[in-house]
């Protein structure tokens, strides 16, 4: 039998699927908020459709950041590379160094306005906890295994695929999950600067005075942020655990 928390999580998935699919269902709890003959729904687009824009922008700027986090922690704990790990530490928290707002103020002269701005805000923001996550998990892993491994005879290049990497997986995913969590609520900023994102909803909300669109665009991304947390945070449960069994 499914536990509570699996069921709760269960419900939050529905409702929030059936306000996507049909928001008017909805309208009577958000009546009283807004003011007479003023929308109590957010009728400017598919809330739907900017989800799904808005889900993409973070899974582009994530899978970005990932690639390049990993691959800069793997650099930096090969022989080869140990050197560049101060200079990787500080191009990862150019990101955290400069507010995601004024890296759209900088991208926007140069690549115009549009979704580009954001994925590089999100990518730059997303970065040091994936990387410092790879260092952690590649820097920490059981001497006796790594040792078995080179006494069997396998390459640098066979232990870094079928040992390190999958004994570091579940701290990389701890990594992913936070920056997949900053990036869903930091993406809607990208609106700011014409980026589809649910932040159109709030922006609308903000701009008509209309409480009730501000609370539906925060509503959605809290409601994606903790389903997407909790799945990812199950699925390093499992790659813990499969670890070390």
């Amino acid at each position: 039998m499914p536990s509570l928390p699996t069921l709760l999580r269960l419900a939050v998935f529905l409702v929030l699927l059936a306000f996507l699919l049909q928001p008017g269902l909805f309208e009577p709890l958000f009546e009283p908020l807004v003011q007479e003959n003023a929308p109590a729904v957010y009728n400017r687009g598919s809330l739907f459709w900017l989800t799904l824009l808005h889900l993409r922008t973070v899974l582009v700027a994530t899978l970005a950041a990932t690639v390049v986090a990993v691959s800069l922690a793997i650099l930096v704990t090969r022989e080869v590379g140990a050197e560049f790990l101060p200079l990787s530490r500080s191009l990862v928290n150019i990101g955290q160094t400069f507010p995601p707002v004024a890296v759209l103020a900088l991208s926007v002269p140069i690549f115009g306005f549009g979704e580009k701005p954001t994925l590089i805000a999100l990518f730059l923001y997303g970065l040091l906890p994936i990387f410092e996550n790879a260092l952690t998990g590649l820097t920490t892993l059981p001497l006796a295994v790594i040792e078995a491994a080179r006494g069997a005879g396998m390459t640098e290049r066979q232990r870094l695929l079928q040992i390190e990497l999958p004994l570091a997986l579940p701290v990389i995913l701890t990594g992913i999950r936070l920056s997949v969590v900053i990036s869903l609520a930091t993406a809607t900023i990208g609106s700011t600067v014409a980026a589809k994102t649910l932040g159109e909803v709030i922006i609308a909300g903000l701009q008509s005075n209309n409480l009730a669109f501000v609370l539906q665009g925060g509503l959605i991304v809290a409601a994606l942020a903790v389903l997407i947390h909790d799945m990812l945070q199950a699925l390093e449960r499992t790659l813990a655990g499969r670890t070390h069994a």
